[in-house]
């Protein structure tokens, strides 16, 4: 997630705890959620981010188009708030300059504003739509900042194999308002602790879509990233593949630059 579009994901250690051990609880809704805060919070510790990518949406008929853009993420202070993220569109020239802002929280309804450069204004996405595609992907709004760990009641749902890796799989469900998934299952590996895929299901409870994680590269900092993306609505059989560069971190960002005020004047 956490991209994060999504919490862009990844390493460290947090608070002086080793999270490397055997995960120990007494049901599985515990067992859960100690499984997804070593995930979460060995993802603590880098700061800020800025990586270019390109996002290539693929119809049900298999024709693509390719957009570039970048992302700016601010680490959040502590679990009580979210990240920040600043979403920009270079190409193509139809949507240059359009840009998301996304203030994550955690029970709250998060805080995002779109701006569209077409109509030279900044529109606040209300909770209500943030189910919605973003910008014509298979990413919805809410993907962009909704893996924070606490937006979520967990539960383990035991252990499978995941290419080459062995995963633990959990079952999350939204505590947050107007998500449009009724639960999410994720598969996390217990090597580095990543999460590798997640399946979406819609508000009636029917699978939506897939996520799968990988290319994943450890930086100087200790810090993982996954390099590819690609989300599969089974429902409408278009994808949407995310492909990162290289990552740079701690590269002079502050709050400042991710302040509603900023979006209109962005290039």
């Amino acid at each position: 997630m956490k991209t994060n579009p999504m919490k862009s994901f990844v390493a460290a250690v947090v608070f002086g705890i080793s999270f490397s051990g055997p995960i120990a609880a007494n049901t599985p809704e515990d067992q859960g959620f100690e499984i997804a805060a070593r995930s979460d919070r060995s993802d603590l510790g880098f700061g800020n981010s800025r990586v270019e990518l390109q996002m290539i949406l693929r119809n049900a008929a298999g024709q693509e188009s390719t957009r570039s853009l970048k992302i700016s993420t601010l680490e959040k202070a502590d679990e009580s708030v979210g990240d920040k993220s600043l979403v920009l569109f270079d190409t193509p020239r139809d949507i240059e300059g359009t840009a998301l802002l996304s203030h994550a929280k955690i029970l709250d309804p998060d805080d995002q504003w779109l701006f569209l450069p077409a109509l030279k204004r900044v529109k606040r996405i209300a909770s209500s739509n943030k189910s919605g595609p973003f910008v014509g992907s298979e990413f919805a709004f809410e993907d962009f900042t909704a893996i924070e760990l606490n937006k979520f009641d967990y539960r383990y749902a035991g252990t499978e194999a995941c290419g080459a890796l062995q995963c633990d799989v959990l079952e999350r469900l939204p505590k947050y308002e107007n998500s449009g998934y009724s639960k999410q299952i994720s598969w996390i590996d217990q090597e580095v602790f990543q999460i590798r895929k997640v399946e979406f299901y819609d508000r009636r409870g029917d699978l939506l879509k897939v996520l799968e994680l990988d290319d994943y590269r450890q930086y100087q900092n200790g810090v993982w990233r996954a390099h590819r993306l690609k989300m599969r609505n089974l429902q409408t059989n278009k994808e949407t593949d995310l492909v990162y560069q290289d990552y740079s971190f701690n590269v002079d960002l502050g709050s400042k630059d991710f302040v509603k005020g900023r979006l209109s004047r962005l290039r």
